[in-house]
Formats: structure tokens, C-alpha cells, sequence
């Protein structure tokens, strides 16, 4: 099967989309620029009320008139439809009368008829990123951790960079929770997973958002918080010691890109965040064995961290362990492996919520091509703490899955320092499919 177009057949296909959907993208972003939302599907708008406008005293409220919940209504549904969900902007629309509206409807339609099952949920790319890099002379200074930045890390630039490139081949990002979906104890189908001719599914995800403390000073984000509008943004201590609010790393910077660009996102999805627990998540010292010597601060961590994760999901992410201490699951001893995941699950899971998503860290696996043994202790380990999607790490496939006893394995392809510069010097030709190595890498890169 030849899966990916050439770039003579995405460009027009794309720029025929658009043209279909230009309707709904031109009123799916408010006046400052943000999103309106992640897609839902019952109809609603987030943070709408729903009240008579009237108080017990027939006084008036301060809510939306009823003329200010249709706009937000069809906001809503040209959002869904500029994220290739016409059954969900159809439901929003539902009661709603008038010529825009019938247009709407027309458009939708239209949208729905585009729509093309894509042909195999097991051919589906996968990227991932660390935490980015704000500041390259503090990051590149010569110390003792400038090599490991200098391999595992992109810069912002370079993400911007290559965000532009592979929404520009096509790509629409997805959640593996669109690829398949369990269907019994044992057993997991894929999922039908519609798009408009010429796009492609992709899967991203960035590892250990938690801010870790050797990077304090190193040019890199603080924390992910809500601003004053309840936007999530980064915490970032420039070299002069000033605390500033913005993006600052991949979440924020994905979200702006996504609110000029809503088609981007398939059904409002954004990308996977893998959290450790030893140094806390998302910022936040959540930790009660490596911080529990200040209760009172413990608890502010851990609400602080609950916050944002509840606001990180309600705006389209996903949360995954990336087990508690960053273990090789492959090669340390099975005792201590248990011990990592009952934390994770004690530490963390209070924080994020449920979550079936395990991305192994080193790239780790448990077995090679061939599948997952069900008798193997380690992953029946996987099994029983509820994590039915596995990410590993294969620097040299576009694609590869694997689904077997009600588990979806999926590998993903890192883009960090090592695979920009291979590529860049024609070295290997992993990144190709996405994006030219040579175009993005930044040469505030140590050498460069």
C-alpha cells in the first residue's frame, strides 16, 4: 500500500479542504486568538450557562442573552467542523433555525461527504518531543549538562519550525484512543477514523513535563499554570532573574498554532504528556516522599498540580505515566518495578485522573517485533495497573504498531538533537516523511 501522497497531490487536496471549510474557520477563534473549545460533541459550549437570565428577585443576571448563546452555539459547531467532526457541530446546531444555520448545515454535509476512512489504524506516526529549549546560550554553556540538552532536547524555534512543516504535509493529530479501543478483557478493534482526502493521522507526545530541577536556570520553562484567563501558559525565568507568562514549551506553543490553525486537531485532540512523579509533575514539587517534610507546601503542590491537569484535559490532552523514577522496565529489578508503579499510582494518578496510557521510558520494551508475552510478569504488571496503550521508541520507522491481547504497542519516533543533526547531514532519512532536517535545525546548536 503506498501510504503517504505525494507533495503534488497533498498540497491541492489540502488547499481544497480549506476551501470547503473556510466558512467554519473563519469564526472557530475568539478576538484575542485563543481556541473556543475542544470539540465538544453534546452540543454545549464550554463555560456556557444555561440559566433563565433572571435571579429569584426577576431582577436580570449577568448571563448570555439568548442571542449570545446561539453565537456561541455556532461558534462551537464551525469549530467542530473545522476539526473534521460534522456529526458533533450537526448535534450543537440542533433546534437552531436560520439562513446562516442552513448554510452551516450545507457545509457540513459537504464536510461529511469528504470525510475518507483512513486504511489501516496500525499505520499511524508517532512524534515526540522533551521539554523545549527557550534559551540556547544558557542551555549550550559549556557546563556538564550541555550535552545531554544538546541530544534530547529541540529548541522552541525548531518545534515551531516543524509544527508548520507537518501541519503544511497534511498531518491532522489524533489520540491513540482514536486508533483503537478495547472491546473485551482480552480483545481491542480499531477504530473507524474518518478524514478529508490527503490528510494523515499523526500521534504526539512530549516526555517528562515535569520541569525537573537540574533544569532550573538552564533556559527552559518553569511550570505550566492558568493565567488570568484561564489559559494554560508557562512560568519562564529569563537570565536576568524576571519571572514572565507566555509559551514557553510545547503545550502553550501547540495551543496557539492550533487556534489559527483548528483543522490541525482531529475532534479537538492535542497530544500526550508522559509525567514521572520524583520531582513531581507539571511544575508542581507534588511529591510526598521526596517533599513531604513541608506538609503545608505538599498540598498546595498537589492542588496546584490537580488544577492544571483537570484544565489540561478538559482542553484536549492526555496524561500518561512515564513511570515515578524514569525506570527501565526492561532491566531493573522486578521488585523495585513494582515498588515504581504503586507510587506512580499513589503520587500521581491522585493528580491526573485515570489514564490507560504507559510511555516507557529509555525507549524500553519488553520484547522485540515479536508480541508481548501474556505470562511475562512485567506486563501483566502493565496489565493490572490499567495501561492498555504502550509507546516505546524506534528512531528508524515512519510507523509500526502492534495490537495484541486487548493492547495497542505503538513505537514513536524521537526528534531531538541526535535524529535533527543525522538527518541534517543525510546521515539517516527518519525524519524525512515530516520535515527537512537541514531547514529546521537551529544553529544556535553547539557546532552549528
Amino acid at each position: 500500500m503506498t501510504r503517504r501522497p505525494t507533495t503534488t497531490t497533498i498540497l491541492p487536496r489540502r488547499t481544497m479542504t480549506v476551501a470547503l471549510a473556510a466558512t467554519a474557520l473563519a469564526g472557530c477563534t475568539r478576538g484575542d486568538g485563543s481556541s473556543q473549545g475542544s470539540g465538544q460533541s453534546d452540543g454545549s459550549s464550554p463555560g456556557s450557562g444555561q440559566g433563565s437570565g433572571q435571579s429569584d428577585g426577576g431582577a436580570e443576571t449577568s448571563g448570555p442573552s439568548p442571542e449570545e448563546l446561539r453565537e456561541q452555539k455556532v461558534t462551537q459547531a464551525r469549530l467542530q467542523l473545522a476539526q473534521h467532526d460534522p456529526d458533533a457541530a450537526e448535534a450543537t446546531l440542533e433546534g437552531l433555525e436560520g439562513e446562516d444555520i442552513e448554510e452551516l448545515r450545507t457545509d457540513l454535509r459537504a464536510a461529511r461527504e469528504a470525510l475518507v476512512d483512513w486504511p489501516d489504524n496500525l499505520q499511524v506516526s508517532h512524534l515526540f518531543f522533551h521539554s523545549l529549549i527557550v534559551d540556547a546560550a544558557r542551555a549550550f554553556s559549556g557546563d556538564e549538562q550541555q550535552q545531554g540538552y544538546d541530544d534530547y532536547m529541540c529548541t522552541v524555534d525548531e518545534f515551531t519550525e516543524i509544527l508548520q512543516n507537518v501541519y503544511d504535509d497534511g498531518y491532522v493529530l489524533v489520540s491513540p484512543h482514536d486508533l483503537c479501543e478495547r472491546t473485551g478483557d482480552r480483545s481491542m478493534d480499531q477504530r473507524v477514523l474518518a478524514l478529508p482526502e490527503g490528510r494523515m493521522p499523526l500521534v504526539l507526545s512530549q516526555d517528562d513535563v515535569c520541569y525537573y530541577e537540574y533544569m532550573s536556570g538552564d533556559g527552559f520553562a518553569d511550570d505550566l499554570h492558568l493565567d488570568a484567563d484561564g489559559r494554560i501558559v508557562n512560568s519562564y525565568t529569563d537570565a536576568e532573574g524576571t519571572t514572565q507568562e507566555g509559551s514557553y514549551d510545547l503545550v502553550p506553543l501547540l495551543d496557539d498554532f492550533l487556534a489559527d490553525h483548528p483543522d490541525f486537531s482531529y475532534h479537538g485532540r492535542k497530544g500526550i504528556l508522559a509525567l514521572t512523579g520524583y520531582n513531581g509533575i507539571l511544575g508542581y514539587r507534588s511529591s510526598a516522599r521526596e517533599y513531604g517534610d513541608d506538609p503545608q507546601a505538599l498540598e498546595t503542590a498537589k492542588e496546584q498540580a490537580r488544577t492544571v491537569a483537570d484544565a489540561l484535559k478538559e482542553d484536549g490532552w492526555e496524561l500518561a505515566s512515564h513511570s515515578w523514577g524514569h525506570l527501565d522496565i526492561a532491566e531493573v529489578p522486578f521488585e523495585k518495578l513494582t515498588a515504581d508503579f504503586d507510587r506512580w499510582d499513589e503520587e500521581v494518578r491522585p493528580l491526573t485522573g485515570e489514564t490507560d496510557l504507559l510511555i516507557l521510558p529509555f525507549g524500553a520494551d519488553l520484547s522485540g517485533v515479536e508480541p508481548y508475552d501474556p505470562e511475562d510478569p512485567r506486563y501483566r504488571l502493565v496489565r493490572d495497573h490499567g495501561f492498555d496503550y504502550v509507546f516505546t521508541v524506534d528512531g528508524t520507522a515512519e510507523y509500526w504498531a502492534q495490537l495484541h491481547d486487548g493492547c495497542l504497542r505503538q513505537s514513536r519516533m524521537n526528534v531531538d538533537g541526535i535524529r535533527l543533526r543525522a538527518n541534517a547531514r543525510g546521515e539517516e532519512h527518519s525524519l524525512e516523511p515530516f520535515f527537512d532536517s537541514s531547514a529546521v535545525i537551529d544553529h544556535a546548536r553547539p557546532g552549528m
